[in-house]
């Protein structure tokens, strides 16, 4: 429920807006990642989200290179060399005062995902326990 008055309508377009620059971002930074990067230590990358502050001085982007967890510190350090070109085109290509200061985080979602997986793979559930289940949801 969305109480009436100044105060509810300001902190909702604050969250619109919030979330459409996050989204802006997101697209920008991954065509810029796909097209004008030319670092090898990039290739494969992903932006899986990006967050931002209220004030929109501060994004966090979250990055993963395709679950392969081996090449986090070399992509981390290639897009910390590479953050001044990246807010530099986010200022030419978006219609915002300020840019915010581009935090860039490994995000580990991926190989949580597939430790899970693994985990459900290995299970062994005998025959006999599965066909009951089967039953019982049926039912």
């Amino acid at each position: 429920m969305i109480r009436r008055g100044r105060f509810s309508v300001i902190f909702l377009m604050s969250k619109i807006r919030q979330q459409r620059t996050a989204e802006q971002i997101q697209l920008l930074l991954s065509e810029l990642i796909q097209r004008d990067i030319q670092d090898p230590r990039l290739l494969g990358i992903t932006i899986t989200r990006v967050t931002i502050d209220r004030e929109l001085q501060h994004a966090d982007i979250y990055v993963n290179a395709l679950g392969d967890e081996t090449r986090q510190k070399e992509v981390m350090q290639a897009l910390q060399k590479a953050t001044g070109f990246f807010r530099h085109e986010l200022a030419q290509r978006m219609q915002v005062r300020t840019i915010p200061q581009l935090h860039f985080r490994w995000d580990p979602t991926l190989a949580h995902a597939e430790a899970v997986h693994q985990i459900l793979e290995n299970l062994e559930i005998p025959v006999e326990e599965a066909a009951e289940e089967a039953a019982d949801d049926d039912e």
